[in-house]
């Protein structure tokens, strides 16, 4: 069993996107032993944000409400997979990579703002989350 968590700073847009595009991915690669979840560094316990329900529809994901959930203790049988190379130097482990490593760049917090920058968001995840399933088939 592989488990992956997406970490980013309230767990109602860019991390729960991630989590919910990878599973839509893993879904239609028809692919197991994978347990994907996703937390916040400062999770309050908000509900997703609208507009990422906006993109996750968009994609024909699962945009089910579901509340923020706070980062807790790092466990090291877990892979944590963080939007911005600050949050994976602010974790600290060697269990930590960014989506700088897979796609290039960080992906920036589109919380607050329009559809269209969470559908760009979107993308921009699911290009990472692509990029993660062909690294987890080299890794099996």
């Amino acid at each position: 069993m592989i488990k992956i968590c997406f970490v980013c700073t309230g767990n109602t847009c860019r991390s729960i996107m991630a989590e919910r595009l990878m599973k839509k991915v893993i879904k239609e690669k028809k692919l197991e032993g994978l347990k994907i979840s996703s937390r916040g560094l400062n999770a309050t316990g908000e509900n997703i944000a609208d507009n990422a329900k906006f993109a996750l529809k968009t994609y024909h994901a699962s945009s089910a409400n579901r509340k923020s959930v706070k980062l807790g203790k790092i466990d090291k049988n877990t892979l944590y997979v963080t939007m911005t190379e600050s949050q994976k130097n602010y974790i600290g482990s060697d269990k930590v990579i960014s989506f700088k490593s897979l796609i290039g760049k960080d992906v920036p917090d589109p919380y607050g703002q329009d559809r269209e920058v969470y559908l760009a968001c979107a993308k921009e995840l699911l290009k990472g989350v692509n990029v993660l399933i062909e690294k987890i088939k080299l890794w099996r």
